[in-house]
């Protein structure tokens, strides 16, 4: 059993579990439900924005504790005046140590919030809602073809939007008509190996009507101008930050030298 399947399993439990705590007509009565959603194609198609969706991670399957004294309030408030384009959030708590509440403490931020977790049931889109999100991740590797396209659909409905992660080729058939923004992870969930020119030929295969994002692996500024040279508009990265002494120090940092590069 890989961590993605044993992820899966304890996320059915789970799911299970939030249902009769929480109902979902409980959960479209909170107060952040009936705000209207930034729009993260809006946000990465900003020529004048920098394309990073910044992440606060506490601490991952595979490199354990990353940071677990940043303030998520103090982090993504200087990810967004810094110049990110978008928010993620980790919501996972047993696997990546995150919890809705951090997200719901972001939401005073004015730009997209992804709410990063594994989303395999309608009620934790209903959840995203509730918390703030803007945006859902999907990720091909945990859910058929089928089932991508009935939550991007049910999520859009809700007036979230929907970026679909994918990693190899044979997940190309997860793309559908409500996925307008695909994301490319540098990292196999089940081995957590990167490796960027496998995603940058994969990148190529995706329609040209989507918007890419490369997700994962990013340690430097010279990546990121390789892969906008590939197409991609959006940029996802967490640990490069959230692993310095200081990530929003980093990440100030980090915006400077693109800036520099561009």
């Amino acid at each position: 059993m890989t961590i993605l399947d044993k992820i899966i399993e304890q996320k059915a439990i789970e799911v299970a579990e939030r249902k009769l705590q929480t109902s979902a007509e409980e959960l479209r009565n909170s107060p952040l439900y009936s705000r209207t959603c930034f729009s993260l194609k809006q946000f990465l198609l900003d020529e004048t924005k920098t394309g990073i969706i910044a992440e606060f991670k506490r601490q991952s399957p595979s490199k354990g504790v990353i940071n677990a004294t940043a303030d998520v309030v103090d982090v993504t408030k200087a990810y967004t005046e810094n110049g990110a384009s978008c928010l993620s959030v980790l919501t996972d708590e047993i696997f990546f140590g995150g919890t809705t509440n951090d997200l719901t403490k972001a939401r005073i931020n004015n730009i997209p919030i992804l709410r990063k977790d594994f989303i395999i049931d309608e009620y934790q889109i209903i959840e995203a809602k509730s918390m703030g999100a803007d945006v859902i991740l999907l990720i091909a590797a945990c859910l058929t073809p089928q089932r991508v396209k009935e939550l991007a659909i049910f999520a859009t409905s809700l007036g979230l939007e929907v970026l679909l992660e994918i990693h190899a080729e044979e997940e190309l058939v997860h793309i559908c008509d409500e996925t307008a923004i695909v994301g490319v992870n540098n990292r196999d969930l089940k081995t957590f190996t990167v490796d960027i020119n496998r995603s940058i030929a994969l990148s190529k295969q995706i329609p040209a009507d989507k918007i890419k994002v490369a997700e994962s692996g990013i340690h430097n500024v010279e990546t990121i101008n390789i892969f906008k040279n590939a197409g991609f508009k959006g940029f996802l990265i967490g640990e490069n930050f959230m692993k310095q002494p200081n990530p929003t120090i980093a990440f100030a940092e980090f915006v400077k030298q693109l800036k520099a590069s561009a």
